[in-house]
C-alpha cells in the first residue's frame, strides 16, 4: 500500500493538458499535415510512394489493387485510418488537383464535379513515371532512413526529389496553430528559376519572379494582379484573384457565354447549379439556360443568353456571385529542419538546392566507393590472369576455398577482396577477350573515379551535375503554362440598377408585415377580387411602383426597413404575401406602422417621425438611403417604453392628438432637421397621457375626424382650431366627463370624401366621413357602432394613387366574413386597442412616478 501511495503525483489540469497537447501539436505539425520543404510531401504521401516503390508497383508494370497498397502502407509505415491513406492516394492521382499526378489510378478516382471516388477495393493504381523521379537514387543512401512505427523496417524521412516538387504541385493542410496553402506552379518555370539560383546564389527576387510568373493551376483560368502575386511569392503570404476563362459566341444560331476553364479547387457542378439558381430566381435578366457540356475533350459550360442582352453585365454578375471568380490565399508554410516556417519562393528554392547538393554528394560518395571497390577487384583479376598458371597451381594445391584465398594473399600479395574475386572467377572468363574487357573496364573506372572525385572537390562541377539533371527533368516532363497571368487586378463593379428587370408592379403591404409585389397583368386580371389576407390583417400600403423603386417600412421600435421593390416576392394578386422577416429579420415585438414609397432619394422631401411620449423629428429623405440593408436600421433613438406612432413624408402642417383629448396644430418648419439616429425634439407637452396620432395635411383640408373609446366620433372644422407652436399643451378636443372619462383612440385630418374602417372582433365595419356629424371641440361625439371597437384606422384615400383604379375596386362590395382568412383592401396610419390604452397609461404612470 505504501509503494502504491508513493507513486501518486499531483499535477494541475493545465499542466497535463498543456504537455499532452504540446506533444500532439508537435506530432501533427511535423508528421501529418505540413509538407517538408525538401521534397514537398507530407508523411502519408511519402510513405505511399515509398511503399509502392518497394513493392515495384511502378508505371512500367501492371496496375495493382489500391486496397493492397493501402494495406501495405498501414501495416508497414502509416498506422492510421485506411480512409486517410486512400484519400491521399486519390488526391495524388487527380489531374485537377496536381500539375503532375504521382499516382496513375485505373477506375473512378472522383471528378472535378466533387464526386467521390470508388472504394479502394474497386480501383487499381500504380506510380506515374514522374513519381519515380522523386525516389531516384534512394537506394544509394542519399537520404536519412529511420525506423518505422514498430521498429521492424526502415523508411525514408525525406525523398531525394529530382525537382522542386513543393512549388510544382503545391500543398494544402491544417494542423494545430499552423496551416499551409501553396499553389501549383509551372514545372518548366520552377526548374529555370532553380537553375538561375544555382548559377547566381545572390540573384535578386525580381530576377526569379521574371521567370516564375505566378501560379499555374491545373484547371487553368486567369490569375490577376501581378503585384499581389509578387508580394505573395516574396513574403509567403498574399492573395491572387483567379477567374474562369470565358468567351462569347454571338451568331445567327447561338448567343452564349462559354466557360472553358474554371478556378482551382472549385466544383464545376456547384458553379453550374449556382448559375441555374440565379436564372430561376431571376436575380439578373437575360439567362435562358445553363448546361454542362464537358466531355473527354475538356471542360465546357454553356450559358445561353437572350438576344440583345448585355453579356458583359451578365458575365460580371456571375463572376461576382459564383465561383467563376475566387480569391486564392498564399500561406507558404513548410517544415524546415523539423520546424514549421513561413517561406518565400527564394527560401523554398534555396532549401531545395541545399537538399539536392546533399543528395548528389551522398550519391557521388556512394558511387565513388563502389567504383573504387570494383577498380580494386579488376586490378586483382588482371594481375591474376597475368600469372594464371601460378595462380592455378596455388589454388589446386589448397585444401579448400578459404585455404586457397589465404594462399593467394600469402603468395602474390592479393588483398582479401581480390582473392575472393579470383577464387570465384569462372573459367570461361580466362580467355583473351575477357582480359581485354577487364582492361577496358579498368580504364573506364579510372575515368569514372576521376569524374566522381571532381564532383566532390569542385563546386562548379557539382552545380553542373545538378543543373543537367534538372534540365533532363524539364525536357521530359515540362508542359506549357495553362494559367494566364494578368498584370492588373480589375475590380468588378456592377450597377445594381442594371441587374434589375425593369417592370411596373403593384406593391402591397399589410399591418401584420406581409408584403408582395404583383405584375400589372395579374392585378388587372383579378376581376375585382380582393387580395388574400390573414384574419384581422389589413392593407397599410398599396402602390404602383417600378422594380427600380424602394419601400421604406417604419416600425414601432424606432427602426426602418429598406426594401428594394425588386426584392419583394413576386406573388399573384389573389395569393397571400410573404412576411417581411423573410427579407429582413425583425424582432417578434416589432410591428410595421407606416410605409413610404421612394422613387428618387435625391428629392427634397422630409420624413417626419413621431413617438408616443411626445418626441418628433424631421430628417431628409436622402439620409435614409443605404447600401446594406440586411437588418433593421435605426431611424429614431427612443427612450425606454417609448414607441413610434407614425412616420410620413409630410405636408406643411402637423396635428398631434393625445389620449387625454388634447390637440396641437403647428407648422412643419417648427421641427428642426436632424440626423437619422437623433431622438428629435418635444412635439407636445404631456402629463399622464400619451400621443395617439400624428397627422400631416395641407391647408386645403376641411375637418379633423375624432374617434373615442366610447364608440363615438365627430368631425370638427379645422377652422375651429387655432394654429400654435410646437411643444405646448394644445387645445382641448373633447369635453372632460369626470364621471365617465373619454379617451381618444385616433384622429384624422382630411375632407368629406374619406372612408374609415372599424376593426371589430369578427369583421371590419366601414363608415364614410360624411356619415359622422360635425360638432364643436367640446362635444363627445355621436355613437358610430353598437359593437366593441378593437381598432380604428385611417381612410383609404391616402393610398389610392394607382392609375385606372376606382375607389369601388378598393372597397369590398359587402362586409367580408371569415374565421381564418379574409380579403380586404384598405390602408392605415396607426391602430390602437382599448387594452393597449390601459397598459400604456399604466406604463406612463410608472415612468412619471419614478
Amino acid at each position: 500500500m505504501k509503494n502504491i501511495i508513493e507513486k501518486i503525483f499531483d499535477y494541475s489540469l493545465e499542466e497535463i493538458m498543456g504537455e499532452r497537447f504540446g506533444r500532439y501539436s508537435k506530432y501533427i505539425i511535423q508528421d501529418r499535415a505540413i509538407p517538408d520543404v525538401r521534397d514537398g510531401l507530407k508523411p502519408v504521401q511519402r510513405r505511399i510512394l515509398y511503399s509502392m516503390y518497394r513493392e515495384k508497383n511502378t508505371y512500367d508494370r501492371a496496375y495493382r489493387k489500391s486496397a493492397k497498397t493501402v494495406g501495405d502502407v498501414i501495416g508497414n509505415y502509416h498506422p492510421h485510418g485506411d480512409t486517410s491513406i486512400y484519400d491521399a492516394m486519390v488526391r495524388m492521382s487527380q489531374w485537377w488537383k496536381n500539375n503532375k499526378p504521382y499516382i496513375d489510378m485505373h477506375g473512378n478516382n472522383g471528378s472535378i464535379d466533387g464526386d467521390s471516388p470508388a472504394a479502394y477495393r474497386y480501383t487499381e493504381a500504380r506510380m506515374s513515371k514522374i513519381a519515380l523521379e522523386l525516389l531516384k537514387d534512394i537506394d544509394k543512401g542519399v537520404v536519412e532512413m529511420a525506423p518505422n512505427f514498430d521498429d521492424t523496417i526502415l523508411e525514408p524521412t525525406v525523398l531525394p526529389a529530382k525537382f522542386p516538387n513543393l512549388l510544382v504541385n503545391g500543398a494544402t493542410g491544417i494542423s494545430a496553430g499552423y496551416a499551409t496553402n501553396i499553389p501549383p506552379h509551372n514545372l518548366g518555370e520552377v526548374i529555370d528559376a532553380t537553375i538561375k539560383r544555382i548559377d547566381s546564389p545572390n540573384s535578386r527576387l525580381e530576377t526569379i519572379l521574371d521567370i516564375i510568373k505566378g501560379p499555374d493551376f491545373p484547371t487553368g483560368g486567369i490569375a490577376s494582379g501581378s503585384e499581389t502575386i509578387k508580394q505573395a511569392l516574396s513574403t509567403g503570404r498574399g492573395r491572387v484573384i483567379v477567374t474562369a476563362k470565358t468567351r462569347f459566341i454571338d451568331d445567327s444560331k447561338n448567343n452564349q457565354i462559354i466557360v472553358d476553364e474554371i478556378p482551382y479547387e472549385t466544383l464545376k457542378s456547384m458553379i453550374v447549379r449556382k448559375i441555374d439558381e440565379i436564372r430561376i430566381d431571376k436575380k439578373i435578366d437575360g439567362i435562358v439556360e445553363v448546361r454542362d457540356e464537358s466531355d473527354k475533350d475538356g471542360l465546357r459550360i454553356a450559358i445561353d443568353v437572350k438576344k440583345g442582352s448585355n453579356k458583359d453585365l451578365i458575365l460580371n454578375y456571375l463572376l461576382k456571385n459564383t465561383d467563376l471568380q475566387v480569391s486564392y490565399n498564399y500561406n507558404m508554410v513548410a517544415i524546415v529542419n523539423r520546424r514549421p516556417k513561413l517561406l518565400s519562393v527564394l527560401d523554398m528554392i534555396d532549401a531545395y538546392i541545399a537538399h539536392q547538393r546533399d543528395v548528389i554528394v551522398k550519391r557521388t560518395k556512394f558511387d565513388l566507393d563502389h567504383a573504387k571497390a570494383r577498380y580494386h577487384i579488376v586490378e586483382g583479376l588482371i594481375k591474376a590472369i597475368s600469372i594464371l598458371d601460378e595462380v592455378i597451381r596455388v589454388i589446386r594445391a589448397s585444401k579448400n576455398k578459404v585455404d586457397a584465398k589465404d594462399n593467394l594473399v600469402k603468395e602474390f600479395d592479393f588483398t582479401e577482396i581480390q582473392a575472393e574475386a579470383i577464387v570465384m572467377l569462372q573459367l570461361y572468363k580466362l580467355t583473351n577477350t575477357d582480359v581485354t574487357l577487364l582492361e577496358e573496364e579498368l580504364k573506364n573506372l579510372n575515368i569514372i573515379i576521376s569524374g566522381l572525385e571532381k564532383i566532390l572537390h569542385d563546386e562548379e562541377t557539382l552545380k553542373n551535375v545538378m543543373k543537367d539533371e534538372l534540365r533532363n527533368i524539364k525536357k521530359e516532363y515540362a508542359t506549357p503554362r495553362i494559367t494566364e497571368i494578368k498584370e492588373d487586378m480589375e475590380e468588378i463593379k456592377i450597377d445594381e440598377q442594371d441587374l434589375i428587370q425593369k417592370e411596373d408592379v403593384i406593391v402591397l403591404i399589410t399591418k401584420d408585415g406581409y408584403v408582395k409585389r404583383t405584375s400589372k397583368r395579374s392585378y388587372t386580371s383579378s376581376d375585382d377580387n380582393d387580395p388574400l389576407l390573414k384574419d384581422k390583417d389589413y392593407v397599410i400600403g398599396l402602390y404602383e411602383l417600378n422594380t427600380l423603386d424602394t419601400i421604406l417600412l417604419f416600425t414601432n421600435l424606432g427602426n426602418y426597413l429598406y426594401v428594394p421593390v425588386h426584392e419583394i416576392p413576386d406573388i399573384k394578386w389573389k395569393q397571400l404575401g410573404k412576411h417581411v422577416s423573410n427579407l429582413i429579420k425583425i424582432e417578434e415585438s416589432e410591428q410595421i406602422i407606416a410605409s413610404i414609397p421612394v422613387k428618387d432619394f435625391e428629392e427634397n422631401i422630409d420624413i417626419v417621425i413621431a413617438s408616443k411620449l411626445g418626441m418628433i423629428k424631421r430628417t431628409k429623405l436622402i439620409d435614409f438611403k443605404v447600401n446594406r440593408y440586411t437588418k433593421p436600421i435605426m431611424c429614431m433613438k427612443l427612450k425606454e417604453s417609448d414607441q413610434v406612432v407614425n412616420a410620413f413624408d409630410s405636408h406643411s402642417e402637423i396635428f398631434i392628438a393625445t389620449s387625454d383629448s388634447y390637440g396641437l396644430w403647428f407648422d412643419k418648419e417648427e421641427i428642426p432637421v436632424s440626423g437619422i439616429r437623433s431622438s428629435g425634439v418635444k412635439s407636445i407637452l404631456l402629463k399622464k397621457d400619451f400621443v395617439i396620432s400624428v397627422n400631416t395635411f395641407s391647408l386645403n383640408s376641411e375637418y379633423i375626424t375624432i374617434f373615442t373609446d366610447h364608440k363615438t366620433a365627430k368631425r370638427v372644422k379645422l377652422t375651429d382650431f387655432e394654429k400654435s407652436t410646437r411643444a405646448r399643451r394644445g387645445l382641448v378636443i373633447l369635453k372632460d366627463v369626470k364621471t365617465n372619462p373619454y379617451k381618444l383612440l385616433n384622429t384624422f385630418v382630411g375632407d368629406v370624401k374619406e372612408v374609415f374602417g372599424l376593426v371589430k372582433l369578427q369583421d371590419i365595419e366601414y363608415i364614410k366621413a360624411s356619415e359622422i356629424p360635425i360638432s364643436d371641440r367640446y362635444k363627445t361625439g355621436s355613437t358610430i357602432s353598437k359593437d366593441d371597437i378593437e381598432n380604428v384606422f385611417v381612410q383609404i384615400e391616402n393610398i389610392i394613387k394607382i392609375e385606372n383604379i376606382k375607389k369601388d375596386d378598393i372597397l369590398p362590395k359587402e362586409t367580408p366574413q371569415s374565421s381564418e382568412k379574409r380579403e380586404v383592401k384598405i390602408n392605415q396610419n396607426y391602430q390602437i386597442s382599448l387594452l393597449e390604452i390601459d397598459e400604456q397609461l399604466k406604463s406612463i404612470d410608472n415612468i412619471l412616478d419614478n
